[in-house]
């Protein structure tokens, strides 16, 4: 799509699009847009960096809080989705960051951007952005709640009845289950747990030790609500809600009788939360994990946040004790801790203020008659607007099938309560050989993932964790089947997790096959994973680390031949992230013959769209909406052949060349067919929810010149069961 058919909405306050200026004018003083053609195509003014790529898609998740279409619960979902990622922001990269600036100070990618460079620019972009989505929460959304008779009263808001039940509240509620710590020689500055909230109490007198060192700090535990709803009779109209903050503030002269409180401020330290573990030097990797895990909440600290009104003295001091600087330090208009906030949703029981539920297409009939099924075709099912279920259904009617003699499943994510590990642990206790691949290593998941690890094994099943130094990513399940004293394999793979949760809520791609080519490539996966050997060869997968980034490769360097040759050519691919450096010259040499490519890419991008004589034919877009868009799918033309192909895989460096991946085809014509419409074709179609990477790092969301059409919503009208 032109830039003549894109413009920035109308509808966003000016102070939300001057939020937006900052992330793309660091870009163009560093990286101006490049005017002529360059030879090298490692020059680093060709690459976006991608902490700062990764800020803009954080500023779209802001943005859907403004998008007055949305309903208004949906619309605050996403202020608390946008704290999520920034949190997990400055506790991943941030700290890599920082411990890069320490240690490889001179170290840069391919954006020539050192690590106090972009620490210094994530910092500058940062503190606009939490402005930004504080004024969103504050000015925007709290009044439109309270328009719908959902409020949130501050302290100067209670009535006197409020006020006593509030008192009474702290004194049954939180301060049986608090310990204000007092801050001298006996009791020096305690060891903050990541992202928990405190509070510091200044104080004036002496206790009844005669201590009087001025200040003491009180931990609010995670099993502390951080709304509180008051009873109905002290709402005057409709539901009222107040702060955990809040009713520390009025309280906090409790905790310290005959002392003056001379203020109470919140605040919140986040923490370097990535594990190291030494896996070549390590004999168990789930006890090395475990002992990692237990110090996750206090590795070294990177961002300090408080109330914006605590005073600059006090401020000094946390920093000081935290060993932060300014540049570490937020000020925030609220609580501390929003995305805990996100409570609310489960607390207001009004469905006209969330999104319309809906039923995902289901077929009976392939729950009953799976293997006969497939016997005969291939089967693709798009979540979450067709069912997870019968993915869970195919390792249930495998475990109970007395002709299936094994199993083998990766599990990256399954989510706490999960049917398919339920099935497996079945089928091993009932004798059926059952394999599966747990990848410990799955960040923020590592506990979890341990514990089933452990159910499996008790049950009998045969548990590996993959290879050392590779993450096991790849969504893959083989059955094996005796029929006619033969045995066949059916096999399952997915662009997205076994996790029957996230998949209502991200959109992947599920392909079920019997097709012994297809199979055999699956069953080699699970040989190399589990034993040793030379990579095996594949007939039709791709597969990281050996061949996915070659094979990509292959394929795009045939469109330019084909397009060099006058035959049709294009590329049209969707992923997460393109961040990998290799992968994005080669998009460029491929624009450069002359080759259209179109990207849909949901979050970090790297690449410069529209360079001229460099990226000019290529166009990059990100969707936003109800959905996470999860789907990884690459279409090449083929001089009319054309070649489809899902993936578990983005392109990027981790994926390509450090984690066990999976690429596959989707051999069936009609079905190929189906999905590059489904997850191409229709998104480029979209005006409404999509927005348009420009040269500069910026993104200008699409506005509709014509009839509005939002993917997401069409997709849920055609493939549902109803909406």
């Amino acid at each position: 799509m032109s830039q003549d058919n894109t413009t920035e909405k109308s509808s966003v306050t000016d102070g939300a699009v001057e939020a937006i200026k900052p992330l793309g004018s660091y870009l163009e003083e560093v990286n101006p847009p490049t005017k002529k053609a360059l030879v090298d195509l490692d020059s680093p003014e060709l690459y976006i960096n991608r902490e700062l790529s990764f800020l803009q898609f954080n500023w779209r998740v802001l943005q859907q809080a403004l998008d007055e279409d949305l309903p208004i619960l949906e619309r605050i979902k996403f202020i608390f989705i946008f704290s999520n990622n920034l949190d997990e922001f400055f506790e991943v990269r941030v700290a890599t960051h920082v411990h890069w600036a320490t240690h490889h100070p001179q170290r840069t990618g391919p954006d020539g951007l050192t690590p106090q460079q972009v620490l210094t620019e994530v910092s500058k972009t940062c503190h606009k952005m939490v402005d930004e989505q504080y004024r969103i929460f504050n000015e925007v959304l709290l009044p439109q709640l309270s328009k719908q008779a959902i409020h949130f009263l501050r302290r100067r808001q209670w009535n006197s009845k409020q006020a006593r039940w509030i008192k009474q509240y702290f004194n049954n509620e939180v301060a049986p289950v608090i310990s204000p710590i007092g801050l001298d020689l006996a009791h020096p500055f305690p060891r903050l747990i990541n992202k928990s909230l405190h509070f510091i109490v200044a104080l004036e007198g002496k206790d009844a030790f005669g201590r009087d060192s001025g200040y003491a700090v009180v931990h609010m535990p995670r099993s502390l609500p951080r709304i509180i709803q008051l009873p109905d009779e002290l709402s005057e109209h409709g539901q009222s809600f107040v702060f955990l903050s809040a009713i520390i503030h009025a309280n906090a002269k409790e905790l310290f009788p005959g002392m003056k409180v001379k203020g109470c401020y919140q605040f919140r330290l986040t923490r370097d939360s990535d594990l190291f573990v030494d896996e070549e030097d390590v004999e168990d990797l789930a006890h090395a994990l475990k002992e990692e895990l237990q110090s996750r909440d206090f590795g070294t600290s990177v961002r300090l946040e408080v109330a914006d009104n605590c005073p600059e003295k006090i401020a000094h001091f946390l920093l000081q004790k935290c060993h932060l600087t300014e540049a570490d330090l937020y000020r925030v208009n609220g609580p501390v801790n929003l995305n805990r906030l996100l409570s609310l949703l489960d607390m207001v029981d009004r469905p006209d203020l969330k999104f319309k539920p809906f039923e995902p297409a289901h077929s009976k009939k392939f729950d009953k008659d799976i293997f006969n099924i497939l016997q005969r075709k291939d089967i693709v099912l798009h979540h979450p607007y067709q069912g997870f279920e019968p993915v869970v259904n195919f390792i249930k009617k495998a475990a109970n099938d007395p002709n299936v003699l094994a199993i083998k499943q990766t599990l990256y994510r399954t989510g706490a309560r999960s049917q398919i590990v339920d099935a497996l642990i079945d089928a091993a206790r009932q004798g059926k050989e059952v394999t599966a691949v747990v990848e410990l290593r799955a960040r923020f998941d590592e506990q979890a993932n341990i514990e089933l690890a452990n159910k499996l094994q008790e049950a009998g099943a045969l548990v590996v964790y993959g290879v050392v130094g590779y993450k096991t990513h790849a969504k893959l399940c083989v059955v094996t089947r005796r029929e006619k004293k033969k045995l066949r394999h059916y096999a399952h793979l997915g662009t997205g997790n076994y996790h029957a949760e996230t998949a209502k809520v991200y959109t992947d791609l599920s392909l079920f096959s019997a097709n012994k080519n297809v199979c055999d490539d699956a069953q080699r996966i699970f040989l190399q994973l589990t034993g040793m050997g030379k990579a095996y060869h594949m007939n039709h997968i791709l597969q990281a680390p050996f061949t996915l980034q070659t094979g990509l490769f292959d394929l795009i360097d045939k469109e330019i031949e084909n397009k060099n040759n006058g035959k049709k050519a294009y590329i049209k691919a969707r992923m997460n992230s393109l961040t990998e450096s290799r992968m994005i010259k080669k998009l460029y040499q491929a624009s450069q013959a002359g080759v259209s490519i179109d990207l849909i890419v949901r979050g970090l991008c790297c690449l410069r769209p529209g360079l001229k004589n460099i990226s000019e034919n290529i166009r990059v877009r990100s969707i936003i909406g109800r959905f996470l868009e999860h789907s990884r799918v690459f279409c090449f033309a083929a001089d009319g052949a054309e070649k489809v192909y899902a993936s578990s895989a983005d392109w990027m460096d981790r994926n390509l060349y450090h984690r066990v991946e999976t690429c596959f085809p989707i051999l069936d014509k009609k079905l190929a067919t189906r999905v590059k419409h489904e997850t191409i074709d229709l998104y480029l179609k979209d005006n409404t929810q999509s927005w348009e990477l420009h040269s500069d790092g910026r993104y200008i969301k699409h506005i509709p010149q014509s009839e509005p059409f939002r993917v997401q919503s069409y997709l849920l009208g055609e493939l549902t069961s109803k909406q």
